[in-house]
């Protein structure tokens, strides 16, 4: 993927267009003064309905760096942004603020293009991105760092698509993706370039079409407590790090669909340990392959993986690769409480009951995932079970 990070200067056409159009006129009469920093302080947007900015790209027009913009709830068609602004807050407010592309697009990328650093998204739901190239994006993520919370995208070509940025840091928790991708198995439900690390939790991926649900070429991975789930939908690899990194994936539900279009779940360097990093962890997962044969986890050669108390649900391998494996077993639906609506907390007569094995600190899963979107802590009952969820 070709590096899409933006120049990040303010364009003064889009300030004149903005004066023009009144926007300036909703600031604040007066903003409070820093004397330290000699710089005016942080100030608050309301954005909606009734209030003196109707919609995002008129707060986008008029915001400063360190500004909060709360967003009501409600739909904003065809209302797209460019925000160039660091350490911005973008929230929805009385539920999630739903940004529908309706056909429109920033800057020929996205919804919403972030070129600030460190923005933070909460409660934003964002779909609908489609553009000529193809890589339409509920977020195209250019800045340094981005941190989403409680956001949904859906129904784009990408749901989120960031660029190379070895200082940067992108989190993303209790948020879901869905149905994302063109079709072309080149878009994704969620799709980050070369940063620092990505970690997600305690979100819920599914329904990719044809793209993998998530791809990453971060140098560092931390992917725990999430449910990634294809339904019936033809996407690729469930997890791709193709580029491996230093990565833990632990206490995930992980159910391939009938229809997936590749055979692996966890694929791992598939393009090459470019990384400098070339150890995995795979740690108390739960792993459901629903296709007729496949592999669980993907190992390109040179991976330094550890695979440990994960449960495997259906036909294939472990690993096509090599890897150090202990307490990883294949286990009937019945063990679950009701595999078929992917709940798979345990039963009382599971034999995943107490028969994990010790796993180093750094490497444990102490997270488990809640649904629909959610994380708490992963409860310490004696002796670990094996798989995503400990029987309390």
């Amino acid at each position: 993927m070709r590096d899409v990070r933006a120049h990040r200067a303010s364009s003064p056409l889009a300030l004149t267009l903005a004066v023009a159009a009144g926007l300036l006129a909703a600031a604040p009469a007066t903003a409070a003064y820093d004397p330290v920093t000699h710089r005016s302080a942080p100030r608050t947007w309301h954005v909606g309905p009734g209030q003196e900015l109707a919609t995002p790209s008129a707060a986008a027009a008029v915001a400063r760096d360190g500004d909060t913009v709360l967003i009501d709830a409600g739909t904003y068609s065809g209302d797209v942004a460019a925000w160039t602004q660091d350490d911005l807050t973008l929230r929805g407010v009385g539920g999630r603020a739903h940004l529908r592309a309706d056909g429109q697009d920033a800057q020929g990328k996205a919804i919403w293009v972030i070129a600030g650093d460190r923005t933070r998204v909460d409660r934003i739901e964002l779909s609908g991105a489609s553009v000529p190239d193809r890589n339409g994006a509920g977020i195209r993520q250019e800045g340094t760092d981005l941190t989403v919370t409680r956001s949904w995208f859906h129904d784009n070509e990408n749901g989120i698509l960031t660029g190379a940025d070895p200082d940067s840091d992108i989190v993303i928790r209790r948020s879901r993706f869905f149905r994302n991708g063109f079709g072309d198995g080149y878009s994704h439900n969620l799709y980050v370039g070369a940063v620092r690390s990505l970690t997600v939790a305690g979100s819920w991926l599914s329904d990719a079409d044809t793209g993998h649900e998530l791809k990453s070429r971060a140098a560092r991975n931390t992917i725990v407590a999430n449910r990634i789930s294809d339904g019936d939908a033809t996407a690729s690899y469930s997890i791709d790090l193709p580029n491996g990194g230093r990565s833990l994936v632990a206490g995930n539900v992980v159910v391939q669909g009938p229809r997936s279009e590749n055979p692996a779940l966890v694929s791992y360097g598939a393009e090459g340990l470019t990384n400098a990093s070339h150890t995995l962890w795979v740690v108390n997962n739960t792993f459901v392959n629903q296709r007729s044969s496949g592999t669980f986890v993907a190992l390109a050669e040179g991976s330094r993986a550890r695979l440990v108390n994960n449960l495997l649900v259906g036909p294939g391998d472990l690993t096509t690769g090599t890897a150090a494996s202990r307490a990883n077993r294949r286990v009937q639906p019945s063990t679950f409480v009701d595999a078929a609506a992917e709940d798979f907390d345990l039963t009382a007569s599971s034999p995943a009951l107490d028969r994990g094995v010790r796993v180093p600190a750094r490497w444990r899963a102490r997270w488990e995932y809640v649904a629909p979107a959610g994380l708490v802590r992963r409860p310490v009952v004696g002796r670990t079970d094996l798989g995503a969820h400990e029987l309390r």
